[in-house]
């Protein structure tokens, strides 16, 4: 019996000495780092440059940042893209802030429904709402305007969209459903002692909220303000929809406009020094999310077990707050889908009346470009597929090697992590762009294909990505692992038969929703697209850019019936995982 016991302690400790499971997490991780860091890296250093790399030519020059910053046509878009990101998020805290404290505070009924409805406004594509607004309050063939312009002979143009305010009023309305989610953990997790205080001194349910809650919940309300802020910044759907067509650029729109012009050559240097620049606006706004995120923690006010939300009780005033949340999903998500419905269904956009309800039909779906859809249709679901698999594996060992490891400097790690959340995605598909084009063209020759994309998108992806894992392996015991350890087991086994079960829940959330983004990503596959790796937002842009509106709004129906049945999984697996209020 001494000498099994013996011979089993030997035979785990020769296992243990060939587990070469750190070094393949890490070998992983300082693959993926190299990958995102050269991405920003090549973006910095063709800001330098003038000609193309590899030619006998280049050389090292600040012109790009002189044309950049001479022309006045950046200033004007900066200016605009500042102004196209504060007022999306006016538009977004308005309502998401309201409808997070109603349903986080109050005792509001049907909260399983309002969860639900936000989660699903955060998936519906963002082009898809900016082409139903345009049908609404286009100057020429919007709805509204024709309304009151041909039957009620208003003079003039009575509300135009197609401005930053119109644009800012879509975006912010997209946003809000992230608003209602950041805000709602801000008020989940405030003890309501200094409220019930400061009500026993008879100050009234205003008051309170006024001079207590919003103080105590602003830290935490700056800190998501900030953050989509920035997203609005790096936004790209909605501008280039409602933007495009009446010149009307933010920073998104303007730096694809520079890699693909319509009668000059792309101005590439000019792209990465504009690409630069939005890096260093990025690092600002980070360093500011990160420094209200710190503070925040200074406002914790929750007591420990007895701990228990206030509850509101609405009353009648629950009929207005139903009102209101019903005001924001038709706005947002009833009124678009319908007008774009409306819009696939006629031979041209008109007013509803006895001749276009006989002018209905199916001519624009039978139509289509389906060969070229099915291809796009093929590829996007091969990237929905890969992309989260790639993903997901790739945070799996960041999170590994941070949390488990005893690597030194692995901290560093974490942060190259989080880089695609403070640098706007469409940098990243600037370096892709060039990466592929200038430097590993002749060697590895993916430009033009899914490869790319998939790369990119994963990139995209990661700090979502390594949050999930991170918070996912936070909560496993490393107690857990070193017991199988012990047992005989390699790293590897641990990790196979402990760690990644207890981890599938995590994993298969952020899978469906990673899933859910890829297919409906538009801004970095725009940058990367040719004939032979379209996908389907692509397709849809396409058929919008070249003027077949009725097509491009039969194409957007389609991929929103095609993202129901996955929406619908998302959310069963998000309901059974709490993510959504029961």
């Amino acid at each position: 019996m001494k000498l099994t016991s013996t011979l089993a302690k030997s035979l785990s400790r020769r296992r243990q000495s060939f587990d070469l499971m750190p070094a393949i997490m890490l070998l992983v991780v300082v693959a993926a780092s190299v990958v995102v860091v050269c991405h920003l890296a090549v973006v910095l250093w063709l800001s330098w440059t003038s000609g193309r790399p590899g030619d006998p030519e280049l050389s090292y020059t600040a012109r790009n940042f002189i044309e950049v910053f001479s022309d006045q046509r950046t200033y004007s878009v900066l200016i605009d893209t500042l102004g196209f990101a504060l007022i999306s998020l006016i538009v977004a805290l308005a309502f998401g802030i309201p409808a997070a404290w109603l349903a986080e505070r109050t005792d509001l009924q049907g909260k399983t429904l309002l969860f639900t409805l936000m989660a699903v406004g955060l998936l519906i594509p963002g082009f898809a709402a900016a082409m139903g607004w345009l049908f609404l309050l286009h100057p020429r063939i919007g709805l509204f305007n024709q309304f009151l312009v041909g039957t009620l002979h208003w003079v003039g143009v009575p509300l135009n969209i197609t401005s930053i305010l119109g644009m800012g009023w879509v975006q912010g309305l997209n946003l809000a459903p992230l608003a209602f989610i950041m805000t709602a953990a801000v008020f989940r997790a405030m003890d309501p002692s200094l409220e019930e205080a400061a009500q026993m001194h008879g100050a009234g349910h205003l008051t309170v909220l006024r001079r207590i809650t919003v103080p105590l919940a602003w830290p935490g309300i700056l800190a998501a303000a900030i953050y989509i802020f920035m997203t609005a910044f790096a936004a790209f759907d909605v501008p280039a929809i409602i933007g495009w067509g009446n010149r009307i650029f933010t920073f998104t729109t303007y730096l694809y406009l520079l890699l693909n012009p319509q009668d000059v050559l792309p101005s590439y240097g000019m792209g990465a020094a504009l690409s630069t620049v939005a890096m260093g606006l990025a690092a600002l706004m980070s360093w500011w999310y990160g420094a209200m995120q710190q503070r925040s923690r200074r406002f914790a006010v929750v007591t420990g077990r007895a701990y228990r939300p206030k509850i509101i009780r609405l009353g009648r005033r629950a009929i207005a707050a139903w009102c209101f949340i019903g005001l924001y999903l038709v706005l947002a998500m009833v009124l678009p889908i319908t007008l774009l419905t409306w819009s696939s269904l006629l031979p041209f956009f008109q007013l509803p009346s006895p001749h276009a309800f006989a002018a209905i039909s199916l001519t624009h779906y039978v139509t289509l470009p389906w060969e070229l859809t099915l291809n796009a249709l093929w590829n996007t679901a091969l990237l929905a597929i890969l992309t989260p698999t790639l993903t997901l594996a790739i945070s799996l060992a960041f999170s590994w090697i941070v949390l488990r490891s005893k690597i030194p400097g692995r901290a560093g790690f974490d942060f190259i992590a989080f880089l695609p959340h403070a640098v706007p995605s469409i940098v990243f598909g600037v370096g892709a762009l060039l990466i592929t084009l200038f430097v590993i063209q002749r060697a590895l020759p993916i430009y033009g294909t899914i490869w790319i994309l998939l790369i990119v998108f994963a990139i995209a992806r990661l700090s979502y990505g390594t949050r999930m894992t991170n918070s996912g392996l936070i909560q496993i015991h490393t107690e857990l692992e070193e017991s199988a350890q012990m047992s005989g087991g390699t790293g590897w086994d641990a990790f196979r038969r402990i760690s990644l079960p207890l981890l599938a829940p995590t994993l298969l959330y952020a899978w469906l929703w990673i899933a859910l983004l890829t297919f409906r990503e538009l801004t970095l596959a725009v940058i990367l697209s040719t004939a032979d790796n379209l996908t389907f937002p692509v397709v849809v842009w396409d058929l919008w850019l070249g003027g077949g509106l009725g097509q491009a709004s039969a194409l957007a129906i389609v991929m929103l019936l095609i993202m129901t049945p996955m929406i619908a999984v998302y959310w069963f697996f998000a309901r059974r995982r709490g993510l959504i209020a029961s």
